[in-house]
């Protein structure tokens, strides 16, 4: 190794080493520490924040203790955090020091299914997880997150929204499977999970529903969900193949959008698939900005 060379690597090796991991029991103790931190962006870490607000809600329902870190500078200075709920990804927050990702990485082992974070911080996290785990890492989904702080109403169609009902939980059911499935095939929901989150989108405990109604028939989904300080999280929006084309989705997710400012959100916020134009478009038409990319990795081992 050359001079030069050398000389990068200790100037690499001290900043790790001027970099500290914590550890948190809970999601309480994990949000005294890092909501200032996390909160400058709310937007990027609407998906940590949301999971920590479904945390505290839902306790009871909680298989698998949760992840949570944050690694500090030598000055006491947050500059990364990470929340996961098992066997899910880690879910990275944006990262101010980039030595932080492998102190997370390498506290997380090598037992992760793959990491969701900005491009730069995922990439790193996989390369670290192929470093220790001899497997394979790939992007699985490159994604954007946008933000909507006004609806800008869509071209008129038929129909009119409405939330979710009792009756319609067998419905809604099919459609959120579906659309997992249509979505990430390798990780399809069981029926008895997709009723318990229906129920819990029609009871309104931080979650809410909304289908669009056309000709006596509903058409569309949307559901708002993940509460951030200052916001909520539409996801997800599904419209059957027979009723795509007319408008259906653009319109829920306004409806649903615009309901839930009038409740008094500063904030909306989506992600969409980068692979899907058609989307992307859509949202934008109706008000919503992109904020940052983020790529989901998955990760796989000859084991």
């Amino acid at each position: 190794m050359d001079r030069g060379l050398k000389s990068l690597a200790r100037i690499g090796h001290h900043a790790a080493m001027a970099l500290t991991l914590h550890r948190y029991d809970d999601v309480d103790g994990f949000l005294r520490a890092t909501a200032p931190f996390l909160a400058e962006r709310e937007a990027e870490h609407n998906l940590i924040f949301g999971i920590s607000s479904w945390l505290r809600r839902n306790p009871a329902l909680v298989e698998e203790p949760p992840a949570f870190m944050a690694v500090s500078d030598s000055g006491g200075t947050i500059v990364a955090a990470s929340i996961q709920m098992p066997p899910n990804n880690p879910v990275l927050s944006m990262v101010d020091q980039l030595d932080a990702v492998d102190l997370i990485a390498d506290a997380y082992g090598t037992s992760v299914p793959g990491v969701l974070g900005s491009p730069d911080a995922a990439a790193r996290f996989a390369a670290r997880w192929v470093e220790r785990s001899g497997g394979r890492a790939a992007v699985a989904m490159a994604e954007r997150i946008f933000r909507l702080e006004r609806v800008i109403p869509p071209r008129p169609t038929t129909g009119a929204w409405r939330l979710l009902e009792p009756g319609d939980r067998d419905l809604v059911v099919e459609w959120v499977i579906a659309f997992v499935v249509e979505a990430t095939p390798e990780d399809p929901p069981s029926p008895a999970d997709a009723r318990d989150a229906i129920d819990r989108w029609i009871r309104q405990e931080g979650t809410f529903g909304y289908l669009w109604d056309d000709g006596g028939e509903s058409v569309s989904l949307a559901a708002a969900r993940g509460e951030t300080p200052n916001g909520i999280r539409i996801g997800p929006v599904y419209t059957p193949p027979e009723h795509r084309g007319h408008g259906y989705a653009s319109a829920v997710t306004a409806a649903a959008s615009q309901d839930q400012l009038d409740r008094g959100r500063r904030f909306v916020f989506l992600y969409t698939d980068l692979s899907n134009p058609t989307s992307n478009k859509i949202y934008q038409a109706i008000g919503y900005e992109p904020v940052c990319d983020v790529d989901m990795y998955r990760f796989e081992t000859d084991a």
